[in-house]
């Protein structure tokens, strides 16, 4: 009989969750007295459950399975730090190292290689790479007690915090259109296919991959949403900063300080970022620079469910956090709460663009993170100060309640009524 381990194991959690959710449905009676603990078992339980139950287990995309697989396929390259989250073997990032600290790295046997000058965040980026035979933690221990006083952390992977399909049908209903207009906005994620036809008239900026485009399901799909429509985007300008480039270490620490860097150099002055990791303290300073610039940084909270701790950098101060809601604007089980969430967008039966060609339907709070980002850009096409301390209050005006009364940790401000395209039979 088939292992039914790897199915239990996102399914079981969401059960849980839903346990304690009367309002989505009642699961008191599972077969067998308990929680199904065969493949069989699995499978009868979950078809035995209210058919929105079904839909919404179905459709819940889970982030350990794809550090599951990286660390399968890539064990030369990716390990886990102690707290369990995906970092790349061996290296270790140290901000602003001074000389004599790069000296001693040298003489304990640690490889100074990549070096940035991050100058529009004020950084300068030093990865080390660690002796043979010494592991990623130890590593970053000894470096820490070789120079006390210097900032090192683990080069941590950042993951897409949403699903993308496989449909490949037309698309239904109507495009985001928050305002009109184009919008000039940046995206931190996976290559984007700018030849998808939801792309024409957006003027796409590639950064990253060696000069390379390596589109992607999950950044073009996210960048359709951001900009693009169904006719064809609305004549504005994408930044779009590629950190993964197909690569199995993609989605590192430094390369997120990169792409922030880069898109600080253009001026931009709304940023998507649709990814979520651990604390690591490069991405901290990264971000905590770009809005002290006036960039406004909008992120997705994630999908590890409402027990999570936070996630980065959706949690960090200055990052306007996003989660996402059903078409009935309930919060999808999955998201995550607490006081980083700032608004709502929909993000359940979302239709996006397709790399290659065609559309597929999306969940989660990746995708509902650009339509807040998209509504945040028009009016803040450049960075400025001034314009960017009151987006966050623009927002939270027009944005529609749901939930307790004022803010609450599920919903943040409320929902912010940008419009994507549905996915066939999905009510607005």
């Amino acid at each position: 009989m088939p292992d039914p381990r790897p199915l239990l194991r996102p399914v079981l959690p969401l059960l849980l969750c839903l346990l304690a959710w009367p309002a989505q449905a009642q699961l008191a009676g599972l077969p067998g007295g308990g929680l199904p603990t065969t493949l069989p078992q699995v499978r009868d339980t979950v078809q035995r459950l209210p058919r929105t139950v079904r839909d919404t287990i179905q459709a819940v995309p889970v982030r350990t399975p794809t550090v599951e697989q990286l660390l399968r396929r890539h064990p030369a390259r990716v390990e886990l730090d102690p707290a369990g989250a995906p970092v790349v073997r061996s290296e270790v990032v140290a901000i602003d190292p001074a000389a004599a600290a790069l000296e001693l790295a040298r003489d304990a046997g640690f490889d100074v290689g990549r070096t940035r000058s991050l100058e529009p965040l004020g950084l300068r980026l030093v990865v080390l790479r660690a002796p043979d035979g010494l592991g990623t933690a130890a590593a970053l221990e000894q470096l820490r007690r070789l120079d006390p006083a210097g900032t090192y952390d683990f080069n941590h992977l950042y993951f897409g915090s949403g699903a993308v399909g496989t449909g490949t049908g037309a698309a239904a209903g109507t495009d985001v259109a928050a305002t009109g207009g184009g919008v000039r906005v940046g995206l931190v994620d996976s290559g984007v296919d700018a030849g998808h036809p939801a792309m024409a008239g957006v003027d796409v900026r590639h950064w990253g991959c060696d000069g390379r485009v390596v589109p992607d399901g999950h950044g073009t799909a996210v960048a359709s949403l951001l900009v693009g429509g169904e006719d064809g985007g609305d004549g504005g300008t994408l930044f779009a900063a590629d950190i993964y480039c197909g690569q199995p270490a993609g989605g590192a620490a430094d390369g997120f300080a990169e792409a922030m860097a880069w898109l600080a150099q253009q001026d931009v002055g709304v940023i998507n970022i649709s990814l979520v990791g651990p604390h690591n303290a490069l991405v901290q300073r990264a971000t905590a620079a770009l809005a002290a610039r006036g960039h406004v940084l909008v992120a997705a909270v994630g999908n590890d469910g409402p027990a999570s701790p936070p996630l980065f950098p959706a949690a960090y101060p200055g990052v306007i956090g996003v989660t996402a809601v059903d078409p009935r604007g309930r919060a999808l089980p999955e998201a995550v709460r607490g006081a980083q969430v700032d608004f709502a967008a929909r993000g359940s039966q979302v239709r996006a663009a397709r790399s290659g060609g065609g559309w597929t339907t999306v969940r989660g709070t990746s995708f509902a993170a650009p339509l807040v980002a998209r509504a945040a850009a028009h009016g803040l096409g450049r960075r400025d100060e001034a314009v960017a301390r009151k987006v966050r209050e623009r927002l939270a005006v027009t944005a529609r309640d749901l939930g307790e009364d004022g803010r609450d940790d599920t919903y943040g401000f409320g929902l912010v009524e940008a419009r994507p395209a549905v996915a066939a039979g999905g009510s607005r």
